[in-house]
């Protein structure tokens, strides 16, 4: 049998975890065969700089007769940041190291190291995202109430007459997109279904950009201080927010802070704004916000290449006054009701321009939230040859959660519980509590394809956008993706982190990239099964501790089969997703427990005399929620 002396994921081997406050008090643990004769045992830290310091263990006891136990206690280093390690123990035949193989699990021999995440003592994270869940609008396409005067001077604008045409997606003869479809969505259509978001347990709005832009998705924003016209007015942002708070919503706005429009006030190279931009007037107070020089095609630097979006100077004095100082973007927009951003692009905004932006923030109240765009593992991330600090104290309370995304839509797929497990595992272990249990977990969103088209859709290859566009699942097709997103989002709503749904996604909106995931909202769709199952797990997330700051614990996995535990302060939760046709039986809290073909259960329940105070409660102080009955 392998012998394996230390794995990060166990308790008795390292408490409290892989992820600790800056100081925090740590427990390490080595067990080693007696037949080692182990005289010593090192741990050996490590920084990004090569930064080398040993601490030695002590000798604690045996287990049974053939197991030697080895105890380090010591203090997490006191600089926030990423620490590697490994182990060396000494023996009459030399020095041996010990280092990670895979899954925590260690190996003796080369391998790899290990790490620590230290994040600062004071990393906490607004406590009301915790037990809510958040929907994403895509303003444009939402809601039309009819009281928003369409412009008349919006240049390259394209009004469609009827809510259910499909969206426009084809370029000019140069490949080019040069007029924008609207459909009139406006904050006045969103706040008239205020009502049905709170239906379903809604506690938080995050709205795609609402300042005044050229297109429709408003990423090229022309004017940070104005809500654009086609959404309406300052007023009904305010009338919005102070509508939603009634509700018990938040307002989080998109921050698109790492570029701006080529048609904005601020660069203004169509000439729409008068004098003073940056394009056409090297005197302009917003030409140091630019890198204008010869080695760009377009004669300045851009997003990705995109003549249309100008990249801002980060470092500029007078932008960052512009958008973090007192009056500025995000003041201005904070006293005006909202709760908070998130920052699109984030790995393109440097730390220093990110802190900066938190303290803005959070000079509205320590609740206020700074959420960040982050399609990696956000504790390891690089952006131009730099290690990001996102999660350690000062910049980020969380992300965008794209690993856990990924591992539940490739095990409905077809992929094996086990690596969806290892990747859910993965971020558990090295994501700071706090932002941990405030992820932003969803399965679709404006920059991805639609989760039912991801999960039983044709796959979408290499395909271009005339194959994309009208393209429909068949009749069983789409029945397969609905149960399939009733599991994914069953996942998304009980794994660490906020749930977050996608507008539409509760119709089972189908749509393959942009724009085709950016359609109108379906409101005369007769799909309905989806909607009462989201408003049984939010009320279930709701009412059961486990889900707010429980921590996770895998039971089983396998080819199909995804059983894992949440365990909080009073309460716990065992959950399984059974992606076969066949019924599956599980043990969950001692006894059987039932998985649907096609299905999840979901079991609560209390950890000692503690009783549910809300959801459908059964003998025991036990839910049970299960979909698809065979």
């Amino acid at each position: 049998m392998h012998f394996i002396p230390y794995n990060s994921r166990k308790k008795y081997h390292l408490s409290p975890g892989a992820a600790v406050r800056s100081g925090e008090d740590m427990i390490f643990r080595i067990v080693l065969p007696r037949s080692e004769q182990c005289s010593a045992v090192r741990l050996i830290l490590e920084t990004d700089g090569g930064e080398r310091e040993d601490f030695s263990f002590s000798w604690e006891r045996m287990q049974g007769e053939n197991e030697e136990w080895w105890r380090l206690e010591t203090a997490a280093p006191e600089s926030a940041g990423i620490v590697w390690y490994f182990f060396e123990y000494d023996t009459p035949w030399g020095t041996k190291k010990i280092s990670l193989e895979s899954n925590g699990n260690a190996v003796i021999g080369e391998g790899s190291r290990w790490r620590l995440t230290v994040c600062r003592e004071n990393c906490d994270t607004p406590l009301w995202l915790r037990g809510g869940t958040m929907y994403q609008i895509f303003p444009d396409r939402f809601c039309r109430s009819g009281k928003t005067p369409l412009p008349e001077n919006k240049p390259a604008a394209e009004y469609h007459s009827r809510w259910g045409e499909e969206p426009d997606w084809e370029p000019d003869s140069d490949g080019k997109i040069e007029k924008y479809d609207f459909f009139g969505g406006d904050l006045k259509g969103i706040e008239e279904k205020l009502g049905y978001l709170e239906s379903f347990g809604v506690t938080c709005i995050y709205l795609n950009p609402i300042f005044s832009a050229r297109s429709n998705h408003r990423y090229d924003t022309g004017d940070y201080m104005k809500i654009d016209p086609m959404l309406g007015t300052e007023e009904d942002f305010k009338s919005l927010c102070k509508s939603a708070e009634e509700h018990g919503i938040k307002i989080l706005l998109d921050g698109v802070f790492s570029h701006t429009g080529s048609d904005s006030v601020y660069f203004n190279r169509e000439g729409r704004y008068g004098v003073g931009g940056a394009y056409h007037d090297p005197n302009s107070r917003y030409r140091p916000w630019y890198d204008f020089g010869s080695q760009y095609p377009c004669g300045y630097r851009s997003w990705w290449g995109f003549d249309t979006l100008p990249e801002v100077r980060e470092e500029n004095p007078d932008y960052q006054d512009f958008i973090c100082g007192e009056g500025g973007v995000i003041d201005t927009w904070m006293k005006l009701g909202a709760s908070g951003f998130r920052l699109d692009v984030a790995d393109e905004l440097p730390d220093f321009f990110i802190e900066r932006i938190r303290q803005a923030v959070k000079a509205h109240g320590a609740d206020k939230l700074l959420l960040g765009e982050v399609w990696e593992d956000a504790t390891t991330k690089e952006a131009y040859g730099v290690r990001r600090t996102y999660l350690l104290g000062k910049g980020l309370d969380s992300v965008m959660n794209y690993p856990f995304k990924e591992a539940v839509l490739n095990f409905l797929r077809g992929g094996d519980g086990q690596a969806a497990a290892q990747a859910i595992l993965d971020i558990c272990e090295h994501y700071p509590a706090p932002a941990l249990h405030s992820l932003f977990n969803f399965m679709s969103t404006h920059d991805t394809v639609r989760a039912i088209t991801a999960l039983a859709g044709e796959p979408l290859d290499n395909h271009d956008r005339n194959w994309q566009s009208g393209r429909r699942m068949s009749p069983e097709a789409y029945e397969h993706g609905v149960k399939l997103l009733a599991m994914a989002y069953a996942a998304i709503f009980t794994l660490p982190g906020v749930p977050s749904i996608y507008y539409g996604d509760e119709v089972a909106m189908q749509g393959y990239k942009d724009p085709f995931n950016r359609g109108y909202y379906e409101w005369d769709s007769t799909e309905t099964r989806l909607r009462p199952i989201l408003t049984q797990l939010a009320l279930l997330r709701k009412s059961c501790d486990a889900f707010k700051k429980g921590r996770f614990e895998l039971v089983e996995a396998g080819p199909d089969l995804l059983h894992y535990r949440r365990v909080g302060p009073t309460q716990s939760a065992e959950i399984a997703l059974n992606r076969s046709n066949a019924l599956r039986v599980i043990t969950a809290f001692g006894k059987a427990a039932e998985v649907n073909p096609m299905g999840f259960t979901i079991l609560v329940e209390d950890n000692a005399t503690a009783r549910l105070q809300a959801g459908p409660a059964g003998p025991g102080g036990r839910t049970t929620l299960q979909y698809q009955k065979g």
